[in-house]
């Protein structure tokens, strides 16, 4: 089995254990921590069981000079790495097979989710959380960042820009990454953003809803909606009307706002089948982007993949906020093996089985662990 990609690309990973003191080699023991993840485990002692269980068959590919790690070795190790070094080989690596794909205008969505289990009131300590990297066309996890415990997405958000290669995507962000320093990250990137606006933003966001209440929902109004498209899916009929207004660009509140060349405005109206009430909600976006109105339409929808695909697989299948990891380290370095262990599994392509299925195929049968490895770790 080739795990050469997994190798280079944390090998550079610098060991933080004693020399004189060390019994497992690092790389076995992320090699592990990778498959066992995938095979569903939880926790260390999970991690230590999987190589117990499977201690023949790692021998196959790996050192293992004194066997398996027990599961203290495990804790100790992944609270002692350092997760902005562990994070930069991620990136590296994800960014590597990511352009194997050709694809010319990605859509990265950047929300945060915050790892619940990992409060401890004992030490007055709150549940970490982490901002991600979501590119929507491939299903993958790009990079991740903590944010710092006195500060909020605002200032983790230009630090994850940073670790990416960007140029020629679109990113998306809510509302909290409506900032001008983050706008201008972007497009130092060479990626257009497409950001939320709402009315926390005061005298911009009331100057767009008056333009749009006047030039888009008017009875006479002069702006007619780019894309007028009806969803009857989940009990309900939506229908989506997304207006373009690169004349709102120009507004006075909106002057210095970076790059600026359009507002997008959504409108939704909502019907649940059965019960006659119709709901209507009217969003806002702010973007540099000259792409037609319809690619940003699809933009704003894939935006929540980042909830359904990622946020949602990490508490439902990978059942984050029940790890009771507490160690900010440690949590900030499982967190980034479940985001390896969600790309590994879900880019296997081989097959029909839920994201679920295919991580108990995983633990079960080592022939498919191995095509799940080699499916991405190839020479």
């Amino acid at each position: 089995m080739s795990v050469e990609k997994l190798v280079w690309h944390f090998s550079g990973l610098e060991d933080p254990r004693c020399a004189g003191k060390v019994e497992h080699l690092l790389i076995d023991i992320l090699v592990i921590a990778v498959c066992a993840v995938i095979a569903g485990a939880e926790s260390w002692v999970d991690m230590a069981l999987y190589g117990q269980n499977k201690a023949e068959w790692l021998a196959s590919f790996l050192a293992l000079p004194n066997g398996i790690p027990a599961h203290d070795t495990f804790r100790r190790v992944f609270m002692l790495i350092d997760p902005e070094s562990f994070e930069r080989g991620f990136t590296a690596w994800a960014q590597a097979f990511a352009t194997e794909d050709e694809l010319s205008r990605e859509v990265v969505a950047i929300d945060g989710k915050t790892v619940r289990g990992s409060a401890d009131r004992r030490r007055d300590q709150g549940p970490l959380h982490i901002v991600s990297a979501w590119a929507c066309e491939r299903g993958l996890v790009l990079g991740q960042r903590q944010v710092s415990d006195k500060s909020n997405e605002i200032t983790a958000i230009p630090e994850l820009l940073d670790t990416l290669d960007l140029k020629g995507c679109i990113v998306t962000l809510d509302a909290m990454g409506c900032q001008r320093a983050i706008a201008t990250a972007i497009l130092k990137q060479g990626a257009d953003y497409l950001v939320t606006l709402k009315a926390n933003q005061g005298t911009m966001f009331a100057a767009v809803r008056d333009h749009c209440a006047e030039t888009c929902f008017a009875r006479d109004a002069v702006n007619q909606p780019a894309c007028d498209a009806f969803d009857e899916s989940h009990g309900r009929l939506v229908r989506r009307r997304v207006f373009s207004c690169p004349q709102a660009a120009k507004l006075e509140p909106l002057l210095d706002w970076p790059g600026l060349r359009t507002v997008v405005a959504v409108d939704s109206i909502r019907t649940v089948n059965g019960s006659g009430k119709v709901e209507r909600e009217v969003r806002y976006f702010l973007s540099s982007c000259t792409d037609a109105p319809d690619v940003l339409a699809k933009a704003i929808r894939q935006h929540w993949g980042i909830e359904n695909s990622l946020h949602w697989v990490l508490d439902v299948t990978f059942r984050e906020d029940d790890c009771q990891v507490r160690d900010r380290t440690a949590v900030r370095n499982f967190a980034l093996l479940r985001k390896i262990a969600i790309n590994l599994v879900r880019r296997h392509q081989n097959s029909n089985a839920s994201l679920r299925g295919r991580r108990k195929m995983a633990g079960w049968n080592n022939a498919y662990m191995r095509q799940v490895l080699t499916g991405i770790f190839h020479a």
